[in-house]
């Protein structure tokens, strides 16, 4: 299992200030990390200044043994491709990124497309779930163009949020993970397709605010966590099985978990805005041991691929994310010398797992013990 964060901030056409916020990176024991890449509406192809970013944190990424992750996105909602047209620019946008910047051997495609905020529409005229199919046919063209640039290149598909109201007209149009994977496996039935859509499925599994301990499970309801792996295997499998896509053996990457902690009063000044009183960040030793136990959690889980904290540095803006490893000013938490030392026995096995069952009819596949 790959460990490390996603963080655009060595995304720079400076090679020098890649290779800085790279090498925070590398101190902090990441073995990767995962970037965006902006895809705007009439684009075939990448923008020379993106183009010089991305070149930059890969050659950073070489030169310090770090994986660099790509996920290629429309900006927000507003740019959702959805013609024909739009999806075949978009593609050929992530097809040229593979060519122009062959080092960048992973990618993910759209970020969070279960949300309004990235994609709509999310209902049809009926109440109908418009956005996964639409989704799944950005995936299938881009599969296609991605793939016949580099046959070699890993593709990732999913990018959920864990959790999702269901119901149009509320306001905040979106889905969960639970009906936005049954109706992803919908629609690629429908498109009678010979070849998959993706290698790899990715999740985002935040907690419910950041003093939700990463072991809590959803044994009721939609939304989906860290704990609830072999609900997530039996959606896809679901979904997928008997298919040209695989479903419950597609490898997972968590590629965005993210808690919040707390600012000392010597740090404020390197941070503007204000906490909502939902996030209910948490101390740096709580952030330290969700990260642990996170990261041990998901290494036990047989098909899981890769996790992603969000971020390597905090943003600024408490109205965002302060759930790096370092302070705003780059100087590092208490978190991120225990963090490290989790990933350091993760990458080990010094540590055990629990024992799975052996054998789960549901999900028609035998679970081998991970103990170490």
């Amino acid at each position: 299992m790959y460990m490390g964060a996603a963080e655009d901030e060595g995304r720079n056409a400076d090679p020098q200030v890649a290779m800085s916020k790279m090498q925070l990176a590398k101190a902090a024991g990441f073995d990767t990390i995962r970037i965006t890449a902006i895809w705007a509406p009439g684009q075939s192809a990448v923008p020379q200044g993106q183009l010089q970013a991305l070149q930059s944190i890969a050659a950073a990424g070489v030169f310090l043994g770090i994986k660099v992750v790509t996920t290629v996105m429309p900006f927000g909602s507003s740019t959702t491709p959805l013609t024909p047209t739009a999806r075949t620019q978009f593609a050929r946008f992530a097809a040229d990124i593979v060519r122009r910047v062959p080092t960048i051997r992973e990618y993910i495609v759209g970020n969070e497309p279960n949300l309004n905020r990235y994609w709509l529409p999310q209902f049809g005229s009926r109440g109908e779930d418009v956005a996964a199919p639409a989704y799944v046919q950005l995936l299938a063209r881009t599969y296609d163009l991605m793939k016949a640039a580099d046959p070699g290149i890993f593709l990732i598909g999913g990018s959920l949020a864990p959790r999702g109201i269901d119901r149009p007209g509320t306001g905040r149009d979106t889905h969960s993970p639970t009906a936005f994977i049954t109706d992803m496996g919908s629609a690629y039935r429908a498109l009678k397709r010979t070849r998959p859509i993706m290698d790899g499925f990715s999740f985002h599994p935040y907690g419910e605010n950041s003093s939700t301990p990463p072991t809590v499970e959803h044994n009721v309801g939609t939304s989906l966590g860290l704990a609830d792996y072999f609900r997530l295997v039996d959606l896809l499998g679901k979904a997928f099985n008997g298919t040209a896509q695989k479903g419950s053996a597609l490898p997972i990457v968590y590629d965005e978990y993210g808690v919040d902690s707390q600012i000392p009063d010597t740090k404020r000044t390197f941070y503007g805005g204000k906490e909502p009183a939902s996030t209910r960040p948490v101390s740096e030793g709580v952030q330290a041991a969700y990260y642990d136990e996170a990261l041990k959690l998901a290494a036990c889980q047989p098909t899981v691929r890769g996790f992603l904290i969000f971020h390597v540095t905090d943003e600024t803006d408490h109205n965002r994310w302060q759930s790096g490893v370092y302070y705003a000013d780059g100087t590092p938490k208490a978190s991120r010398a225990l963090v490290k030392r989790a990933m350091g026995e993760v990458r080990s096995g010094t540590y055990e797992c629990g024992e799975p069952p052996e054998t789960n009819e549901t999900f028609g596949w035998t679970l081998i013990s991970h103990s170490h």
